[in-house]
């Protein structure tokens, strides 16, 4: 099976195919919609500002690659604005986004000694039914198999995922507040942080998503 990597002019894309490469696969990079559309799964990386990622997407027709990825039931997986854009619209710009998952991206609260962005490491805690968005009897998404509760991942953001129903929430983390960390629709499953900088546990998670999801 092939794992494309949706290249969109943002960062972080090299890091994940780096993190692929370890795990024995062959991701294919590309930025053309025809390459990615033969793929069997998409990942959809990178670090950026929702407005303009959008307008980038519809552009160059990558949004319809990922729609309709997602409407044939193949296996998404997206990576830190590649998990807010998948909601319904974002306060970054008040941007219009894909609308996989109702909801809506928040900035985090201004609170004395809180600093924005929430950079660097925290726990992600795997909600125990979980599964059920993903079209399962129940227990934790199965990107999550094998991974402790409270993990500690790498996370670099201003804004969070709030999706409308909570049981599309996968995961969750504090920080000022509890936030979904994770995001988990029928074939979609959405990360805030980054797994392929995450450690072992990272690395876990990347195998997880090629071997079941």
């Amino acid at each position: 099976m092939t794992t494309g990597i949706m290249d969109y002019k943002a960062g972080n894309i090299r890091s994940v195919e780096t993190a692929l490469r370890r795990l024995g696969a062959a991701p294919r990079v590309s930025d053309r919609p025809e390459v990615l559309a033969g793929c069997d799964r998409l990942i959809i990386p990178g670090d950026g500002e929702a407005l303009a990622i959008m307008s980038e997407l519809k552009s160059s027709g990558l949004d319809e690659v990922i729609l309709d990825f997602f409407r044939r039931g193949r296996p998404i997986l997206g990576i830190c604005i590649g998990c807010q854009i998948v909601l319904e619209r974002s306060e970054e710009r008040a941007a219009e986004c894909l609308g996989l998952i109702p909801g809506t991206v928040s900035r985090f609260p201004r609170r004395p000694g809180l600093k924005v962005p929430h950079m660097g490491w925290n726990q992600v805690v795997p909600a125990p039914d979980g599964g059920r968005a993903a079209g399962l009897a129940g227990g934790r998404h199965p990107i999550f198999a094998g991974v402790p509760d409270g993990a500690a991942c790498y996370f670099v953001h201003s804004y969070y995922p709030a999706p409308a129903d909570e049981r599309h929430a996968a995961a969750r983390t504090e920080y000022g507040l509890e936030f979904a960390s994770a995001l988990a629709r029928d074939n979609l499953i959405a990360l805030q942080f980054h797994p392929e900088k995450s450690g072992r546990w990272g690395l876990l998670m990347m195998e997880n998503f090629l071997k079941c999801c």
